[in-house]
């Protein structure tokens, strides 16, 4: 407890964004996040008051910084469960357990648990790929079983041959895909639980570039099946926070689950402008075991559109802000504090309206300004 404010002190390990974003939050509630960064220039650390610099797999450094914490929460899956399982054994309290977060750091586990549950989910081996392939037809996914994000560590491979070596992978049928839906829930240790419209998620790469909310054309139906689904992963995995469940539609009318996110997820980031209650101040509220937020959307259409590096060289990023406020003054803007490399993820932009397509636009020329300078 901050005796300074009679309020809980949450940690969050980790330094990136969604800690940042996290720490704004936070601040509504009285509270200043406190951080576990890697660098004194995490985008985190940059902006929080309390933050202290060790790594997520050293348990000395997570002890350390868990000691001046209520509870502790993760703004990436990385942290190791035995780490996790060691500290909450001393009596620390790190949401969600590690019982939970294991289906967010393993696919094979993933896969192997929600599939015995009886989830949805495609057809997939951790064995012999090839007899996989020749069975469901070639080319086929290959996914590392750890560690990928971002369309890392995700392969289509046509044939054996392409497979990486050395690490351990899974392969999964090339599902024919309509679109890609995000069902985003949060869960506090009671069992409340609070949803969000289902959103429409676009790829390019392997890389979600643009979320949005609610899914067009999905119809109420099929968005109460999403919904369902991901609080009923919640519920039986017993997560605590936000779970992002990444979800394909199919060409044929089925809903397969793709991947989980056991923390604040990119497809939920336009809920700063385009929902009542943040996934981030929700993702607060759960872990402290508060009630859940509202989760309506503020205007009929939401569209958020991630803002990527490019070459170096150009407009200096002030410039483009000026630009981009002049061209689309009613587009929101989050930047991360990040060096930019091309391809990085180093901000977004949201736009909020009453027409989905008038809302697109606007989003992406902001944020093609911010990548490429002004845009006559």
């Amino acid at each position: 407890m901050d005796a300074r404010t009679g309020l809980p002190v949450v940690g969050m390990v980790g330094g990136g964004q969604l800690a940042r974003m996290t720490h704004q939050a936070a601040i509504a509630l009285g509270q200043s996040l406190r951080v576990l960064a890697v660098a004194p220039d995490d985008g985190a650390a940059l902006v929080a008051a309390d933050v202290v610099i060790g790594r997520h797999d050293d348990v000395d450094a997570v002890r350390e910084f868990a000691k001046g914490c209520d509870v502790v929460t993760f703004d990436h899956e990385h942290v190791p469960g035995d780490l996790i399982r060691t500290l909450a054994a001393e009596g620390f309290t790190l949401l969600p357990g590690a019982d939970a977060l294991r289906y967010a750091q393993n696919k094979r586990e993933m896969r192997e648990h929600l599939g015995g549950l009886g989830f949805p989910v495609p057809r997939w081996t951790a064995g012999d790929l090839r007899a996989f392939g020749d069975e469901v037809g070639w080319p086929i996914i290959v996914k590392t079983a750890t560690g990928g994000y971002d369309g890392r560590g995700v392969f289509v491979a046509d044939s054996e041959r392409d497979v990486p070596p050395g690490v351990e992978v899974i392969g999964e049928e090339l599902v024919p895909i309509a679109r890609e839906l995000a069902a985003v829930v949060a869960r506090s240790p009671l069992g409340q639980v609070a949803a969000y419209p289902v959103v429409e998620t676009v790829q390019e790469n392997g890389i979600c570039v643009e979320v949005l909310a609610p899914a067009p054309g999905l119809d109420d139906d099929r968005a109460i099946e999403a919904q369902r689904l991901a609080i009923d992963i919640a519920t039986r995995l017993g997560v605590v926070g936000v779970l992002a469940v990444e979800l394909f539609e199919t060409t044929d009318g089925r809903i397969l689950i793709n991947e989980l996110a056991m923390r604040p997820h990119n497809s939920a980031h336009w809920t700063i402008e385009g929902a009542r209650t943040s996934q981030f101040e929700q993702h607060l509220r759960a872990v402290l075991d508060y009630p859940m937020g509202e989760t309506r959307l503020t205007a009929p259409a939401v569209v958020m559109v991630n803002v990527l590096g490019g070459e170096p060289g150009g407009m200096s990023v002030d410039e483009r802000l000026h630009h981009l406020f002049a061209e689309e003054p009613s587009a929101k803007v989050h930047l991360y504090g990040k060096q930019v490399r091309p391809g990085r993820k180093i901000g977004h932009v949201t736009v909020i309206g009453d027409d989905m397509e008038d809302c697109r636009r606007r989003a992406r020329r902001a944020a093609r300004i911010l990548e490429e300078g002004y845009q006559h």
